[in-house]
């Protein structure tokens, strides 16, 4: 176990130490150890050795000059610059919290980005200003198409964040695929065999060995393979981003910028009714959720991101559990010369 503080601390100065900035190191940690808290591991430090790879191959600019244009009151587009995702996606949701709060909507389109790291991060940014979130984005291709026997969209997640009053946000984040490429990675970092469903060979076929997954499933069937080429849309088509198969390898072609594309908006709920009176009806709704009758053999009900708030409270206090090999990674990058 290792506290939130100490990790992230960690982590950040393993970026510093490769030339970027304290305030991209800082976000780029911050969002890492967000997604460890919320027990979204593989979203988390893992990702740090893989980062630092790309950057010292010339796949990420350490230095971006991110640049915003203002396309009406409430809309805009950023060029990140290839820079560092977490960064741009940050600055891009701060952007469209601040036209929502003015115009009652803001979105904002992103290009030429990289992986920005877990979306319940950037939709919490606006439930802590009372503000409904979403934000998407993309990657390169490992999830068959329904009914296809080829990978061509990516993971492909978006997210969802709603304030509450008394009660924590609902935040719900979630891959268009059976599950988040991390978690199959998380699952070989580990040693461990993952769930059929998960991930298929190279034949097509079910397997439940991490280092066999040659493409990923879509959630549902043709409902996460529809609602994966809506993300596409808003991700790819809206910000002029490349789509699909023609996205660069996130493992593998180390030395290219990924050029992705993101989307972020924000609603003020108050335009359409009382802050106070959505907030309250929200925590309404979560308590009626969790007193509805559960099916047999099922605890209770939880809300769409409860459990991984739970994590957060849990992890908070009895630190996060990290593998020996992941902190022995950034203390070896430490204490490099």
């Amino acid at each position: 176990m290792i506290r939130k503080d100490e990790l992230k601390d960690m982590a950040r100065k393993v970026f510093e130490k490769y030339g970027l900035s304290e305030e991209i190191s800082e976000t780029i940690a911050d969002v890492l150890v967000h997604a460890n808290l919320r027990g979204v591991d593989s979203h988390g430090v893992l990702r740090v050795e893989h980062y630092i790879k790309r950057m010292k191959e010339g796949g990420i600019n350490i230095a971006p000059d991110l640049k915003e244009s203002n396309s009406s009151a409430s809309t805009s587009t950023i060029d990140g610059d290839n820079g560092f995702g977490h960064y741009i996606s940050k600055k891009a949701m701060e952007s469209a919290i601040a036209k929502a709060k003015t115009e009652g909507i803001g979105a904002v389109a992103v290009k030429n980005s990289s992986h920005c790291g877990a979306l319940s991060y950037f939709v919490s940014q606006a439930t802590d200003e009372n503000l409904i979130g979403v934000a998407m984005t993309h990657a390169d291709k490992i999830v068959v198409p329904f009914g296809g026997s080829e990978s061509f969209f990516g993971t492909n997640p978006i997210a969802f964040g709603f304030p509450a009053d008394k009660e924590e946000p609902v935040i719900l984040d979630f891959a268009t695929s059976t599950v988040a490429l991390g978690k199959v990675l998380n699952a070989k970092e580990q040693g461990k065999s993952i769930p059929s469903g998960w991930g298929v060979d190279e034949d097509g076929s079910d397997t439940n060995n991490p280092d066999e997954v040659a493409a990923l499933t879509p959630f549902g069937g043709p409902k996460g393979y529809g609602l994966a080429m809506v993300v596409e849309i808003f991700t790819a088509l809206l910000t002029g981003a490349a789509f699909g198969p023609h996205i660069s390898k996130m493992y593998g072609d180390y030395d290219k910028n990924r050029e992705l594309g993101h989307f972020f908006m924000v609603i003020d709920p108050d335009k359409f009714v009382a802050i106070d009176t959505f907030a309250s009806r929200l925590d309404q709704m979560i308590k009626e959720l969790r007193e509805a009758p559960p099916a047999k053999n099922v605890e209770r009900i939880y809300v769409p991101g409860e459990i991984e708030m739970m994590n957060v409270k849990e992890r908070t206090v009895n630190g996060i559990p990290i593998s020996d090999s992941i902190i022995g990674y950034l203390r070896k990058e430490l204490n490099r010369e």
